[in-house]
């Protein structure tokens, strides 16, 4: 049996809750791999999960995360396209809070050579995020005009270079004013919107006479009423978030959130034919389910050959918490992982 430290959740509900601890990890399954976790990337919805407002979290115990790299320490019986040394990249339904991880075979995929332990931990969950809603949900096409909110986090930064590769237009909205240069300079975006009272008309002076067609939405509430109302007919918005819903604090607050609920924007589907819009929404842990499908889509986010994700913060694996605390406060840039050594 092998110790490893993990980050562990009694249940759901106070970020407070997670606890750092050693367990015991048996050997791999027949068709699993044994991976020394180097580095674990955040998302949004390891948060949600944490706080109880996530669907998909598991009932009782459990350990957050989604994605992580590192190297394979053992093979199962039935696994041969893997060996111990090999340097892999990979996402998990939960459990990526730890030094040490068993997984199906078919969950990892080789880190690139160029690549470092933090970079591999911030690019597929996100990748796989902005490949499926913008390519097979958002059919982007050259040209296209695309709104990408939180256009500084690991979605929106990994959305416009997908946008980019296809020659699309692209508008991306922060909620914080420092970051406007970053997405113009570093990242190349045509138009950055900083989202306050005035942001209907800051997002209509950037279209000019251009149509929107697509929005990836994460922000909910009144932003994406009018990102409604802004998209042309034959636009598709894609919900992949709710950003506003999230909290600052360890615990949900639950009166603001029940306020938020009641005046979140309604969208009325017998208006849809006469809008002629769609509104669409996703999971990404359906598709980590749908292991043929995610392959899939892997191999079309690869081939288009991106450059590794932006990895603005990171932290020792010792201070998790405060790598959480600062990834609340939405104030980072890119990603922010937490490294093990």
């Amino acid at each position: 049996m092998l110790e490893r430290q993990v980050y562990r959740m009694p249940k759901a509900g106070s970020i407070n809750d997670l606890k750092l601890l050693t367990e015991q990890l048996g050997q791999p399954k027949a068709n699993e791999v044994c991976v020394k976790v180097k580095a674990v990337g955040l998302n949004f919805a390891d948060i949600f999960a944490m706080q109880g407002l996530y669907s998909a979290t598991p009932a009782g115990s459990f350990i957050p995360g989604l994605e992580f790299s590192g190297e394979i320490t053992a093979v199962g019986d039935e696994v041969e396209e893997w060996k111990v040394g090999d340097k892999v990249m990979g996402a998990t339904k939960f459990g990526g809070y730890v030094s040490h991880i068993n997984i199906h075979h078919r969950y990892v995929l080789p880190l690139p050579a160029d690549w470092s332990f933090e970079e591999g931990a911030g690019f597929l969950v996100q990748g796989l995020t902005a490949y499926y809603a913008l390519t097979e949900l958002g059919n982007l096409q050259e040209e296209m005009t695309v709104l990408i909110h939180s256009a500084a986090g690991g979605v929106g930064i990994l959305a416009n270079r997908i946008c980019k590769k296809v020659g699309a237009y692209t508008i991306g909205s922060v909620g914080q004013a420092n970051k406007v240069d970053f997405l113009q300079n570093e990242e190349s975006y045509d138009a950055v919107i900083l989202r306050d009272s005035l942001f209907y008309d800051k997002l209509k002076n950037a279209l000019g006479n251009r149509s929107l067609l697509l929005i990836m939405e994460c922000i909910g509430g009144e932003i994406l009423e009018q990102g409604w109302k802004a998209m042309a007919p034959m636009g598709r918005m894609v919900v992949y978030g709710n950003a506003s819903f999230a909290s600052h604090g360890a615990k949900p607050n639950y009166p603001k959130l029940i306020w938020k609920f009641l005046r979140r924007p309604k969208i009325d589907p017998l208006r849809l034919p006469t809008q002629n819009k769609s509104l669409m929404g996703f999971n990404l842990i359906y598709l980590y389910e749908q292991t043929d499908m995610m392959h899939d889509m892997l191999s079309g986010l690869q081939a288009l050959h991106l450059k590794p994700q932006h990895i603005g913060h990171v932290y020792d694996f010792e201070a998790m918490h405060e790598a959480i605390h600062l990834f609340q406060q939405g104030k980072t840039i890119g990603k922010v992982v937490v490294k093990l050594s």
